[in-house]
Formats: structure tokens, sequence, C-alpha cells
């Protein structure tokens, strides 16, 4: 069984390696990344023979085809995805290839959903978003939803640290979610709002405590009502535990540094410069999520609430993996591009299981 993993040499990529190394059957697991050197560094520290290493261009179509052809599963964790998503999974629907990523931009899981048909059609499974939000967010929704007899509304809700992951990837995504007009789902249809508005004070587990969110720009408001009935409101709100850099992100796109692939890719390389310097919060240097589920059940008003908190990447990282896991073993049954969310994908209670087995625990209450 061979599983490739691209970006495998990423922050978000290489947990997934190391997972995949520990708990998967494959007997080949490819560390896909440009930076081959640092896939090799990876690989030799791991030091499982079972690892190989190739490097991949992600603007080269052939390429990304060669890499896939033959592999029970594609794990993509390799972005900005709103660069890259679609191109990928047009590739993995020509080489016959199984693929889960953690893609987290609305725009580039909107148009990964345009190739639902064509991957029906041909017998694809593609699974775009399971990560930590979009993903976990998810699956902790579809799990409120399904305990409820009605459930009207689903608030996701994220924090994140400069100090828990400095890839150029996150900068990037971090930039472009608090870029122009993003997606909510208010009063049953799809409405645009500004990036970086209504700010919202959530509390979420310990040590993160209390954090400022805002309306970004992410895939949850676009999928989750998609697959889940009846819903009324699916918002998303999200932002880092130091203030000032929400502040940062905010100012950057008022005077127009972020409105165009060129400029972001400069922001991103100014901002990955001077990330080492920002000073972080390292008592709260971690990542988290809250999703509440508001409905009713036996004619009562209830809210379901979840919670995790834990390093960016456990909580990207691993939830990759063990998609990519269900894929390759034939747990995932939906064809198609779809959430993680949808029926018959991924199935929450096992999922919760092995992300239980590996250390993260999540909170559960209701009220």
């Amino acid at each position: 069984m061979r599983i490739v993993v691209l970006g495998g040499a990423g922050d978000m990529g290489a947990e997934a390696v190391r997972d995949l190394v520990r708990y998967s059957k494959a007997t080949e697991i490819v560390i896909a990344d440009m930076n081959e050197q640092k896939g090799k560094q990876l690989a030799e520290n791991i030091g499982d023979e079972r690892l190989k290493v190739e490097k991949v261009d992600a603007r080269s179509h052939e390429n990304l085809v060669a890499i896939m052809n033959g592999s029970a599963a594609v794990a993509g964790a390799l972005g900005p995805f709103y660069l890259f998503e679609r191109p990928i999974i047009e590739a993995a629907i020509e080489a016959g290839a199984n693929y889960v990523s953690i893609c987290d931009d609305h725009d580039a899981v909107e148009a990964a959903l345009e190739l639902d048909q064509e991957a029906r059609q041909k017998g694809r499974r593609i699974l775009t978003g399971l990560g930590w939000t979009p993903g976990l967010s998810n699956l902790l929704a579809r799990r409120g939803y399904d305990r409820l007899d009605q459930a009207d509304t689903v608030r996701i809700y994220w924090a994140g640290s400069v100090g828990d992951s400095k890839g150029m990837a996150v900068i990037l995504h971090l930039i472009h979610i608090f870029s122009g007009r993003v997606v909510s789902f208010q009063d049953k249809k799809i409405v645009r709002i500004k990036a970086g508005s209504e700010k919202e004070v959530i509390r979420f587990p310990a040590p993160l405590d209390h954090v400022n969110t805002y309306h970004l720009g992410h895939p949850e408001p676009i999928t989750v009502p998609l697959y889940l009935d009846g819903l009324q409101n699916v918002l998303l709100k999200g932002g880092l535990v130091e203030h000032y850099l929400n502040l940062l992100a905010k100012l950057v796109s008022a005077l127009g540094l972020s409105g165009n692939r060129l400029t972001k890719q400069a922001m991103g390389r100014l901002l990955k410069v001077l990330t080492p310097i920002f000073p972080a919060d390292k008592r709260r240097s971690l990542s988290g999520i809250r999703v509440d589920i508001s409905g009713s059940r036996d004619n009562k008003p209830v809210v379901l609430s979840y919670g995790v908190a834990a390093p960016m990447r456990k909580l990207t990282g691993l939830p990759l993996s063990i998609g990519t896991m269900m894929m390759a073993e034939s747990k995932i049954k939906r064809y198609g591009v779809f959430g993680p969310e949808a029926d018959s994908a991924v199935d929450c209670e096992l999922f919760l299981k092995e992300l239980h087995r590996r250390g993260i625990e999540v909170e559960e209450r209701e009220f």
C-alpha cells in the first residue's frame, strides 16, 4: 500500500508523515515536497525504511500525476490552497488517485466542488478540508447535529498563536482570509461579509481562554449547510491570541496589500522574516476550536458545545493522517468531491476515537 503526502516536509505534512509511520499499514510512504533536502532530513530523523522522498512541483500537472499514480491514497498538505487545491484535484482525478487534504481556503473549496461530477463519473473519492478547521470543526458540527432532533445554527470559532506555527503557507493563509469579503451562511442563504468584521470575544478551552474572533474566509459555511439539511445559520469566526496581529492583518487588507497573488506573496515573505521578532504569548502558544450547535431535543432548546486546544501541527496533521488511512482502507465510501461531514464520508465516532488514541481530547458541554 503506497501513500503519498504532498507537502510532506512542511509543519503539517510532517506531522501527518510521523503519524502514518506510527499507525498506518502502508508499505511505502512518500514525502513529496518541493524542498527535497528538507524531506530527506525528515526521513532520516524518523528512520523508517518505508519512507521515500520525491521532489514535487505543484505547478506541474504532469509531475503531480506521476507522483500520485499507483497510490492507495494521497494526503494533501501543500498550500497555499487558493493556488494549488483545484490543480491538485484535477491531477488526482487523472491519476486515478483518492485524495484527502487540509484545504482551508473558502474560494479553493468552492472551486474544488465544481469538480464533483467529474470525480463521481470517474469513480474518484476526493475529500477536501480534513484538518483542524476545516475538518475537526466540520465533524464536531456533524456530531452535534446528529444528537439533536432539530439543529438550526452552527457557530464555529478558532484561535491560533504566532508562537504555534510560522510556516509560509500559514502566513499566506492568514493574509488571504483577512482579505476582501468572505462567505457566511445566514437565514438559509450564502452571504458575503467583510473579512475581519464583527469582533466577538470567545472563550476557548484552557490555556487559550478568551480570544477576539472575526468573520474570516473558511470553507465551513460553504460545506456544512450543503450536507446538514435544515440549518438556518453557519457562522465562522477566528482570530489570533496576539491581538495586535489581528489588527495588523486588517491593516494589510485595508491598505490594499493583499489584493492579488503577487502582493500576498510579497507580504508573506516580509512577515516570514519578521515573525521571529513578533512577541508571542508563550503561555497560550496553542491553537483551539470551539463549535456550538443550537437546536432542540424533546421539544426543549439545547446547545451542544465542543472544544479542543492543542498544538496546530497536531490538530491539523493528525486528522489528515487519520483521514488518509481511512481513505486508503476504503472506509470512506462516498465518491466525488466532498467535505468530511458529508454522508458516507468520515465516520465521526471512529475519527474521534482515533484522535483520543493520539491524546487529543474533545471537551463536550450541553446547556
